[in-house]
C-alpha cells in the first residue's frame, strides 16, 4: 500500500496543528512496515531530531518558497493538476491548506476541531473562510476522516452531516520528554499556562482568576504564561506585557525546553473555551504536573480523572480551584498520579499504528 500525507503544514509558523503532523510523520515513517510512505510536497523526512520548530519551516527559505508555490498554483487552477500524484498513490491525505487534492486516488483528511462553526467569532474571517472551503472541497468528500477525539467526531458528524461511519478516531500522542521530563528548576513555585496568545485560549480570564488570589499565594507562586502570541488578542497581550504583579510572559518557547518547564509546574491552568483534543493538557499530565482545565469541549473527554474540570467563563470559578489545588498537596500529588496514568493513552507509536489500520481499510486490505 502506498500513502501519501500533504505535510505542507511543516512549511508554516503554526503552533498545534505542526505539532501533530511533525511528531505523526515521524512515526508513521518509522512503523510502515511494507508500506511505502510518500510526503506533499516533495518532503523527505524525518527532519532533524530538534524538535518541531514552530516558529518557521522546517526547510530552508527557497525550498519552502518554490514549496508553496506549487501549494498556490494547484489551490487555483482549473483543473486539479496534482492528479500525476494520484495516480501513484491509493491514499492521499490532504491537509487544510490545500483545496484541489487529486481527484484519482482515495482522498482521507484530519479533522481537528469544528469552531469555525462552533465559535467562529474567535478566528479570523480569512480562517474561517478557508476552513469551511476545506469542508465543502476535502472533508465532504473524503472517503475516510481522521478525528482527534470523540468530542470532534461528533461535532463534525452534527455539523457536517458527515456519515459516521467515515470518521474514526485516533488519538494524537505525546512526546517520550514530557514522561521522563526532569521538573525545571526556578526561583519561585509557578503556576503555568501553555498556549498561543489568542481569544480561544482565555488567557484574559486566567489573569483575572490570578490577581484575585490571596496576597500570599501570589506572594509565593508566580503565573507564567508560555506561548507566541496569536492572530489576535491585543487586550490580553496589553496586559500581559504590562508588568502585572507576579506575572512572567516568557513568550514563544522551544519544543526543546517545554517538558521541564511544564514537569516544575505547581499547577498547569488550561481555561480554553474549545479545544478539538488539547495537546497541551495531555503533555502537562504526562510530565506529572496537577492541571486544572476546561469542563468543556474534549477537555473532561481527554483528561478523566486527571485534572480538576472548571466553567472557563468564570474568573471566579477557575481562581477557587487554582487556590484548592495549591492549598492542597494530598490534591496535587492525587492529580498528578492520575494525569500520569491518563497520559499513557495519548503515545505516538498508538497513533502511528492506529492511523496505519485506518489506511488499510480505506484501501481496501
Amino acid at each position: 500500500m502506498r500513502v501519501t500525507i500533504d505535510a505542507i503544514p511543516l512549511l508554516l509558523r503554526s503552533a498545534g496543528v505542526k505539532t501533530y503532523v511533525y511528531h505523526w510523520m515521524r512515526h508513521l515513517i518509522a512503523t510502515s512496515g511494507d508500506h511505502q510512505l510518500d510526503v506533499f510536497p516533495f518532503l523527505k523526512g524525518p527532519w532533524g531530531d530538534d524538535g518541531c520548530v514552530h516558529q518557521r519551516s522546517v526547510l530552508g527559505e527557497s525550498s519552502t518558497f518554490w514549496r508553496l508555490g506549487l501549494l498556490f498554483v494547484a489551490n487555483r487552477s482549473p483543473v486539479p493538476i496534482l492528479n500525476p500524484i494520484g495516480s501513484r498513490t491509493d491514499i492521499f491525505h490532504a491537509s487544510h491548506q490545500l483545496r484541489r487534492p487529486p481527484h484519482n486516488t482515495r482522498l482521507t483528511a484530519t479533522l481537528y476541531d469544528m469552531t469555525c462553526w462552533i465559535a467562529p467569532e474567535v478566528h479570523t474571517a480569512a480562517n474561517v473562510a478557508g476552513t469551511r472551503r476545506f469542508a465543502d472541497a476535502v472533508l465532504k468528500r473524503a472517503v475516510g476522516l481522521i478525528a482527534i477525539s470523540e468530542t470532534t467526531r461528533s461535532d463534525t458528524i452534527r455539523i457536517l452531516g458527515i456519515p459516521p461511519e467515515r470518521i474514526e478516531v485516533i488519538y494524537p500522542g505525546v512526546t517520550d520528554a514530557y514522561f521522563d521530563a526532569a521538573p525545571m528548576v526556578r526561583k519561585k513555585p509557578y503556576i503555568l499556562f501553555v498556549g498561543t496568545i489568542e481569544p480561544r485560549k482565555n488567557v484574559d480570564v486566567l489573569l483575572d482568576a490570578y490577581l484575585n488570589l490571596s496576597p500570599e499565594l501570589r506572594e509565593e507562586y508566580d503565573l507564567v504564561i508560555a506561548g507566541p502570541s496569536g492572530w489576535g488578542d491585543p487586550g490580553a497581550l496589553r496586559r500581559l506585557k504590562s508588568g502585572l504583579p507576579g506575572v512572567e510572559y516568557m513568550g514563544y518557547v522551544s519544543e526543546r525546553d517545554l517538558p521541564g518547564l511544564t514537569a516544575g509546574a505547581a499547577a498547569f491552568v488550561y481555561p480554553s473555551l474549545y479545544e478539538g483534543f488539547g495537546l497541551p493538557v495531555a503533555q502537562a499530565m504526562a510530565a506529572g504536573a496537577p492541571v486544572i482545565t476546561s469542563n468543556v469541549s474534549s477537555l473532561p473527554e481527554i483528561c478523566g480523572d486527571g485534572a480538576l474540570l472548571v466553567d472557563p467563563r468564570s474568573a471566579g470559578e477557575l481562581g477557587s480551584a487554582i487556590q484548592k489545588l495549591l492549598l492542597s498537596p494530598t490534591l496535587r500529588s492525587e492529580l498528578s498520579a492520575n494525569g500520569v496514568r491518563r497520559a499513557q493513552m495519548y503515545r505516538w507509536e498508538n497513533c502511528a499504528r492506529q492511523s496505519w489500520r485506518f489506511f488499510e481499510r480505506i484501501a481496501g486490505q
